[in-house]
């Protein structure tokens, strides 16, 4: 059985092939990367390295061939720019007679009005229309995704924030990519549909337990989107990305991440880090 990753030089792709290798010969796992040269250290280690760009759909079926499970990680980009390229990996999958796809959904995606949500809509209906045993792996959020602000409270700001009270699912990357490892290499994952979420916790907590893993106290503040899109052009955003900040803020005071359920504790065998003990380890990397 020969298993692939797309978008394995990335920080998701990089940390699932790390999982993989710890338990499946290098020899079974291909990459299929934009760049190849970024993949060289996996080369060396014996991972099979494959040019496999998501907008070059000629590049995929040579990237694709002779793959049995396949792991689709969702690219970045505008929605309308990741759905032509998610649709082109799905479509190579079907010429390359891929027999199994998990694809990194969204939370809730098949319902969710988070703004982010379409291009994981699209690709959920792309996959089931092929017919091939499906995984769809809904990520609800990864706690990396607030080292901007963990940093501000370091550097003595408060935690700014126009999400209210919605509540996220907060994990680290690292278990959401054990999680991917463990439905491509395990048994009885075909046609399902995992909410993997962790502890639901609103902002006002999450900012408490980093003040515990601080030894400080941490003051909220809570502010519209139009004062949380100041602050962020204060701190120096790209204009470009200050919308889709705020449009993710909105959809959490919305609701769109409250979804709970232990799909990650089936998959891992294990519970998730604590959030004191996954906020101490990203701290760890950026202090």
């Amino acid at each position: 059985m020969k298993i692939l990753v797309t978008g394995a030089t990335g920080r998701l792709g990089a940390k699932v092939i790390e999982t993989l290798l710890k338990t499946v010969p290098a020899n079974q796992l291909a990459v299929s990367v934009r760049n190849p040269e970024k993949a060289e250290g996996l080369r060396a280690r014996g991972v099979d390295v494959r040019l496999g760009d998501f907008d070059r759909p000629e590049t995929l079926d040579a990237a694709f061939t002779g793959i049995d499970r396949i792991l689709i990680i969702s690219a970045d980009g505008d929605n309308e720019t990741r759905i032509r390229q998610h649709t082109n990996a799905v479509e190579a999958a079907v010429r390359a007679k891929v027999g199994f796809i998990a694809y990194t959904s969204a939370a809730n995606a098949s319902e969710s009005k988070l703004f982010l949500a379409p291009p994981h809509q699209a690709t959920e209906k792309a996959i089931l229309k092929t017919g091939i045993p499906y995984s769809f792996l809904r990520n609800n959020w990864y706690l990396e995704n607030e080292t901007s602000s963990i940093q501000g409270v370091l550097a003595g700001a408060p935690w700014a924030t126009a999400a209210g009270s919605g509540k996220v699912g907060w994990a680290l990357q690292q278990e959401y990519a054990e999680a991917a490892a463990a439905v491509l290499t395990g048994n009885g994952h075909e046609n399902t549909i995992y909410e993997l979420s962790g502890k639901l916790l609103t902002q006002e907590e999450l900012a408490s337990a980093l003040g515990k893993v601080l030894g400080k106290e941490v003051s909220v503040q809570h502010v519209d989107d139009a004062a949380y899109a100041d602050i962020l052009k204060n701190v120096g955003v790209p204009d470009f990305v200050i919308p889709i900040l705020v449009g993710i803020q909105q959809g959490i005071r919305e609701g769109t991440l409250e979804i709970e359920s232990n799909d990650f504790e089936k998959l891992l065998g294990r519970p998730l880090k604590p959030i004191h003990e996954a906020l101490s380890q990203v701290v760890s990397k950026i202090s």
